[in-house]
């Protein structure tokens, strides 16, 4: 309560400058990769079949790429860990330096294609018509080839450890990749903002009962992890797509 009575005392702008000058101080390194937690505390995001907010399923994940990106000798830096970034512009701006940013969401699905039900006494939302994940990028990003490309090695490795993409995005942004489920979405601000290439990740679809508790698994975070982290760094150190990656390496790994 004291810290917020603090806060409050500082005005707006002082304090997003205070913010965003913490955001600069933690700038990346150049060469390395810029994880992005999407969403914020008081902006949740999505919410999912069991009433959690999008965020805390990003940051999930987002501590997971992070761990499996470091395991591949990359240097990387994780922005908005707590919640609080200031703003849209803020996330490229404190990616500044990076070869690539990758923004961690997780997915929904239209409000009129939501039906109620009863969870631990409360009345909520779900649809389990659609599961998967999916990727996006930008056109206006001043990169979007290498983004497509990285986007691509993403899909690729991901399909090739089993995880299967969603479609359902298909209908209203087009496609870079059908068969990697890359979309352009150029308005997003975190893509088309960011001086270097960019990629948006959707892991899952949220409101998917199913899908919810295995987007929770400590376990199948860290494989999927993995397989990001894979992708990536196929793209970034040998610029070919994951798929001609993992045929090199020999047969898939459950």
């Amino acid at each position: 309560m004291l810290e917020s009575r603090r806060r409050a005392d500082i005005p707006c702008g002082l304090l997003l400058a205070a913010l965003m000058l913490a955001g600069r101080a933690a700038a990346m390194p150049a060469g390395g990769v810029a994880v992005d937690v999407g969403h914020t505390l008081t902006a949740q995001g999505a919410t999912s079949a069991r009433g959690r907010g999008e965020f805390e399923f990003n940051r999930e994940l987002a501590l997971a790429v992070v761990d499996a990106l470091r395991g591949r000798g990359f240097v990387v830096g994780l922005i908005n860990e707590d919640g609080r970034i200031p703003s849209l512009q803020a996330r490229p701006r404190v990616a500044e330096g990076a070869d690539l940013l990758l923004s961690i969401h997780h997915d929904s699905v239209d409000a009129e294609a939501l039906r109620p039900w009863v969870w631990q006494g409360r009345t909520l939302h779900y649809n389990d018509d659609f599961a998967g994940h999916s990727l996006f990028v930008s056109r206006d990003n001043p990169d979007t080839a290498r983004s497509i490309l990285c986007a691509r090695a993403i899909g690729a490795r991901l399909q090739r450890l089993g995880f299967a993409p969603t479609h359902k995005n298909g209908r209203r942004r087009g496609y870079a990749d059908r068969m990697h489920a890359v979309h352009y979405y150029d308005g997003l601000a975190v893509l088309r903002h960011a001086a270097m290439p960019a990629v948006l990740f959707e892991a899952g679809v949220i409101r998917n009962r199913e899908e919810e508790l295995l987007l929770r698994d400590p376990a199948r975070q860290a494989r999927m992890a993995d397989a990001i982290a894979t992708g990536v760094a196929a793209c970034l150190r040998h610029g070919r797509p994951a798929d001609d990656e993992a045929a090199a390496d020999g047969p898939a790994r459950d």
